[in-house]
C-alpha cells in the first residue's frame, strides 16, 4: 500500500512538473516576442529624427509623447483589471499593442546612449536575467519571504526616484540605478518560481491558463525591462 501511495505521489509530482514546463515555456515564448517588439519600435523610432520629433521637441516631450509615455502604465492596470471579462485573444492583442507602446517610450534611449553601450548592456541584462530565471524555476528555497522584501524595496525605490527627480542629484541617481539593479535582478527569481508554482495547478489549454500565461509574460517583461533600464543607467556610456 506504501508502495503504491508513493507511486501515485511521485505521478502527481511528474504531472505537474510536465504543466509547469508548459507553463512556462507559453509564458517565455510571450515574452520574448513582447520583447522583439519592443525592441524593433524602439529602435526604429529612435534612429529615425523625423519619427523622434513627433515624441520630442528641444522643450520636452509633445503632447503625443506624454501619451506614449503613460499608455502603457495605463494598459498594465487594464489588463490586471479586466482580466475575468478579456478573452485570451483580447489580452494578446493588448500585449502586442502594450509591447508597441513601450517601444516607442523606450526610444529616447537611442539618443541619450551609444548604439555600442545599449548593446552590451542588453546582453549583459540578458544573461542576468537567464541566470536569475534558471535559479528560481530551480531551486526548493522558498522565495515568498524574499520576494515580500523586495516589493517593499521597490516602492522604497519608487519614492527615492521621485524625491531625486527634484533633487537632480547625479550621486543619488548612480545609488538608485544600482539598487534598481539588485531589486530586480531579486524579483526576476522570485517571480519565476511564483509563477511556476501557478503552472504547476493549472489546466493546460484552457482560455483561463492562456490570460495566466499573458500576465506571467508580463510580469517577466517588466522585470527584464526594468533591470535593461537601471543597468543602462549604471554601466551606460551616454553619448
Amino acid at each position: 500500500m506504501n508502495t503504491e501511495n508513493q507511486e501515485n505521489l511521485m505521478l502527481g509530482q511528474v504531472d505537474a512538473g510536465a504543466l509547469a514546463k508548459t507553463f512556462m515555456s507559453s509564458v517565455f515564448t510571450y515574452m520574448t516576442g513582447a520583447l522583439a517588439i519592443t525592441g524593433l519600435v524602439a529602435w526604429w523610432i529612435g534612429t529615425d529624427p523625423a519619427l523622434v520629433s513627433y515624441l520630442q521637441t528641444e522643450t520636452g516631450p509633445t503632447i503625443l509623447g506624454y501619451v506614449v509615455m503613460f499608455a502603457p502604465l495605463i494598459l498594465v492596470f487594464v489588463m490586471g483589471g479586466m482580466f475575468n471579462r478579456f478573452t485570451a485573444q483580447s489580452m494578446l492583442a493588448l500585449f502586442v499593442v502594450f509591447s508597441a507602446l513601450m517601444g516607442a517610450s523606450l526610444s529616447f534611449i537611442f539618443l541619450a546612449y551609444s548604439m555600442g553601450s545599449i548593446t552590451s548592456v542588453f546582453f549583459i541584462t540578458a544573461g542576468t536575467f537567464g541566470v536569475m530565471a534558471l535559479l528560481g524555476y530551480t531551486t526548493s528555497t522558498d522565495l515568498t519571504k524574499f520576494g515580500s522584501i523586495l516589493q517593499m524595496a521597490l516602492i522604497g525605490l519608487i519614492i527615492a526616484m521621485v524625491v531625486n527627480w527634484f533633487m537632480q542629484s547625479s550621486m543619488m541617481d548612480y545609488i538608485i540605478s544600482g539598487i534598481g539593479v539588485l531589486i530586480f535582478t531579486g524579483l526576476t527569481a522570485y517571480d519565476t518560481q511564483k509563477l511556476k508554482r501557478i503552472g504547476m495547478g493549472v489546466e493546460h489549454g484552457t482560455d483561463h491558463t492562456s490570460k495566466l500565461a499573458l500576465m506571467g509574460a508580463l510580469t517577466l517583461y517588466l522585470d527584464f525591462v526594468n533591470l535593461f533600464l537601471f543597468m543602462l543607467r549604471f554601466l551606460g556610456n551616454r553619448e
